[in-house]
């Protein structure tokens, strides 16, 4: 069971959800990121809308978060989501290190629905030669070279 608090957060990311759906910005997806107890960043999905795909709600509310504490990583703060995130929005989640993740649905409601993540999970798992969309390694010695000069530049800001 959830604190008061989380439910407020989870359920302002349902409201989201419901909202971009009514709106006709996207499928049924909402998102908040709270720092503290205040909302940093919210977004609801906007893949039709945009004509993005990776608009989803996760993104869109890390990216305005992000956008407004000025910063790239949201260590100090939460997610909270109407749904279990798909796996690029996993992946956005890792990158930007929240302290954790609460969500509503599952990836299994999602898939009764219709969104069905099952295909990008198995293709991670596939060997890229398997793979439905060919991925062809070509080395290149001028990429190779960025990649060293990354690895010795004084300057750069890690993540």
């Amino acid at each position: 069971m959830i604190s008061e608090r989380d439910k407020k957060f989870l359920e302002r990311a349902i409201a989201l959800s419901r909202m971009g759906m009514s709106g006709g910005k996207g499928g049924p997806f909402g998102c908040v990121v709270v720092q503290g107890d205040e909302i940093v960043g919210e977004g609801c999905n906007e893949v039709t809308s945009s004509n993005d795909p990776t608009a989803h709600a996760e993104v869109v509310a890390i990216r305005n978060a992000c956008n407004k504490l000025n910063r790239f990583q949201l260590n100090d703060c939460e997610i909270f989501t109407s749904c279990e995130p798909c796996p690029m929005c996993l992946g956005a989640i890792y990158w930007a290190r929240p302290k954790r993740v609460v969500y509503a649905n599952t990836k299994d409601d999602a898939a009764a629905i219709d969104f069905d993540d099952d295909f990008i999970y198995s293709e991670i798992a596939t060997p890229m030669s398997d793979r439905k969309i060919p991925f062809i390694h070509e080395p290149h010695p001028e990429a190779k070279k960025v990649f060293e000069d990354w690895k010795h530049w004084e300057s750069k800001t890690k993540y």
